[in-house]
């Protein structure tokens, strides 16, 4: 696959669902909208992978024919910070959602981490980084190739802020670094106000984890609204009131000249999908040297 930013939704958008479309047919008709990049919702399976393997590699050779990138969100019913039996459990789920991703090709399999509960901060991410460790080590024992995506967290009480998630991936092998930007502005009470807060969490991105890792970013965005606490509701892009705006990114990828996949969790997910891309090409043809006739 070549190396540019690509645009995709999370999920199968409605409108394909309304005209019939089976799993297959996904990739064909995201590449006939021009985008070349989907996530696979596995968001409430248990610990056994919930789609048949055939399935799976039908999507799969069904994206490489259409050159769409896949990656698959895990279970959402993870906590790797929780107790014992909690945290067993958690590793299994994300194990059989990782072997589904493998299956079908996926490049990484997101998920949430867990969340504070009644530790202490420092007490649940260790637990939380010592189950990835041991994650990591099953997978690589199951010959499972699909990396491992800790997402960066939008409310205050969950495990995964910019700083952890940074952590996990200096320290767990086979990790895939995933920057949702939403919830960095959430959690952070509208952090992201112009192109410089964007180009912040850049430089520290590759700071810690270097040039390449800061290109091949997975990422996902949205506008959100927020409460004291953090995330509460995804925005269309549209809608003025939220933030963060879109275009102050496309500077960032453009400036730094970034190749990341652009996962969009926005209530219209082609549409707005489109509309990223739209504007990155935008902000690409502006930025390249004028030519005097």
């Amino acid at each position: 696959m070549t190396e540019h930013t690509r645009f995709g939704p999370a999920g199968v958008p409605p409108m394909f669902r309304l005209f019939g479309a089976k799993l297959p047919d996904v990739p064909r008709l995201l590449r006939e909208e021009g985008l070349d990049a989907f996530e696979y919702q596995a968001v409430r399976w248990g610990q056994k992978p919930q789609m048949k393997q055939e399935d799976a590699e039908k999507l799969g050779a069904e994206a490489r024919k259409n050159d769409v990138k896949l990656s698959l969100h895990g279970s959402y019913y993870v906590n790797l910070s929780g107790k014992k039996d909690v945290v067993e459990t958690s590793k299994r789920r994300l194990i059989a959602c990782a072997t589904a991703a493998d299956w079908m090709g996926a490049y990484v399999m997101v998920f949430h981490t867990g969340f504070y509960g009644r530790f202490e901060k420092s007490f649940a991410f260790k637990t939380c980084l010592d189950a990835l460790k041991e994650v990591s080590t099953s997978m690589r024992s199951l010959g499972l190739k699909v990396k491992l995506g800790p997402e960066t967290m939008g409310r205050k009480f969950q495990v995964g802020s910019l700083e952890e998630i940074l952590t996990i991936c200096e320290q767990v092998e086979g990790t895939q670094l995933v920057i949702d930007w939403s919830h960095l502005h959430a959690i952070n009470q509208g952090t992201f106000k112009d192109t410089e807060d964007f180009r912040g969490v850049a430089e520290k991105v590759e700071q810690r984890l270097g040039t390449e890792t800061l290109k091949s970013m997975h990422c996902h965005f949205s506008k959100i609204e927020f409460t004291s606490q953090g995330e509460k509701r995804h925005h269309t892009l549209d809608e003025k009131r939220y933030g963060p705006n879109f275009h102050m990114l496309a500077e960032v990828i453009a400036d730094f000249q970034l190749h990341p996949t652009m996962i969009c969790e926005s209530p219209i997910l082609d549409i707005d999908a489109r509309k990223m891309r739209d504007t990155l090409k935008e902000v690409l043809e502006n930025k390249q040297p004028k030519v005097e006739p």
